[in-house]
């Protein structure tokens, strides 16, 4: 009877195998850490690892926790991890399916993505950071390239200290993401003045009437798509706040107060949307003196060109009247000898003269002589 029971016990447990988590899929982790407030109260705990399962006995002993994970290849590797720690398996792919932002709120469990910027020179590189919540946790996933939320860790103990033991679950995640989301947020910010500063560099470059307009036109081009790109972000940015700040989830505060803080975040992105425009302004200003070079570079060239061809008028003019009279003079019917040179030579050196003279006034007193640009 024994024998027969534990055979029977260990078929029951070759069934509920499958149920548990899969473990055989092992995410590309680079590092993951997680701060948390203990349930008994106390300071907030840290730990660190590379595999999400190695947190879970952690977040267990945990009132609330933030857990980041940086990924090598954030499609294939935050479902996994979302799974691991109890999210369904549909939300990581739901978010990852929209643009540069999303907003999931399915009441047990709310889903963000907000958009990561990166700019070098005019480059504008753009990561998605999907944040995913429950009740007691926030999880955040990024990839290797995005280093914010790494840096934002080393001070998570200091504001995770002032949230108040005492405070809903609601308050104490609201308060976490508020502050993950104003880091994003920020760091985004600082990329704006790496197009700025390029910026300027490009307006030494327009101060340059003989720029050469293969290296300028390019120019101009990378920054209003840089600055494009940059607002997609922005706009993105602001309607994942402006839906969690009225959105109504379950899992976020009903506190005004808290609130309040949700909507300085969406003050935030406002005003960086009405800096980056004031640098389109700024752009296009730049693209109306460029085109102010051009035109003022062509109108020189022509003016030159045609003050070529009005001192060739007048030079034939010149050629022409004394090489019409010394054509007729040479025929035989005028019998013209040596005695003739004096007066000869006084008739083509006075009508070379004349006629000269006589060209460049007329065409002084058209007004067809252009004045020379330099």
């Amino acid at each position: 009877m024994d024998e027969v029971k534990q055979a029977e016990t260990a078929q029951i447990s070759e069934r509920k195998e499958p149920a548990q988590p899969v473990t055989q899929d092992h995410p590309e982790v680079k590092c993951g850490f997680c701060m948390a407030l203990p349930i008994a109260g106390g300071r907030p705990t840290k730990l660190t690892g590379d595999n999400p399962h190695d947190f879970i006995p952690f977040l267990k002993a945990s009132s609330v926790a933030w857990l980041n994970f940086s990924v090598i290849d954030l499609k294939k590797d935050a479902e996994i991890i979302a799974m691991s720690l109890g999210f369904s398996s549909t939300l990581v792919p739901t978010l990852l399916s929209n643009y540069l932002s999303a907003y999931e709120d399915r009441d047990t469990e709310l889903g963000l993505m907000l958009p990561a910027v990166n700019v070098k020179k005019f480059d504008v590189m753009i990561s998605p950071i999907l944040i995913l919540i429950r009740k007691d946790l926030i999880l955040t996933i990024h990839e290797e390239n995005v280093n914010r939320l790494v840096r934002l860790s080393r001070y998570a103990d200091a504001f995770m200290r002032k949230i108040k033991p005492n405070l809903n679950p609601e308050d104490k995640i609201t308060i976490i993401l508020t502050r993950i989301i104003d880091e994003n947020i920020n760091r985004n910010f600082d990329h704006l003045r790496e197009i700025e500063a390029q910026g300027d560099e490009l307006s030494k470059i327009l101060m340059d009437p003989m720029a050469p307009r293969t290296t300028i036109a390019p120019e101009i081009h990378n920054m209003k798509h840089a600055l494009i790109s940059y607002l997609d972000t922005l706009w993105a940015t602001l309607d994942v706040v402006n839906s969690l700040r009225h959105g109504d989830a379950e899992l976020i505060t009903d506190s005004p107060k808290l609130l309040a803080h949700v909507g300085i975040l969406s003050d935030d992105v406002n005003r960086h949307i009405a800096l980056s425009e004031h640098m389109s302004e700024v752009l296009a200003s730049g693209l109306e003196v460029l085109q102010s070079i051009y035109n003022n570079q062509l109108q020189i060239l022509n003016n030159r060109l045609a003050l070529v061809m009005t001192w060739l008028t007048v030079l034939g003019t010149a050629v022409l009247v004394p090489n019409t009279l010394a054509t007729v003079f040479s025929n035989p019917a005028y019998n013209m000898g040596p005695q003739d040179r004096i007066w000869y030579s006084v008739l083509i050196v006075g009508s070379t003269v004349i006629a000269t003279w006589a060209s460049y006034w007329w065409i002084k007193k058209k007004g067809l002589m252009p004045e020379r640009i330099d």
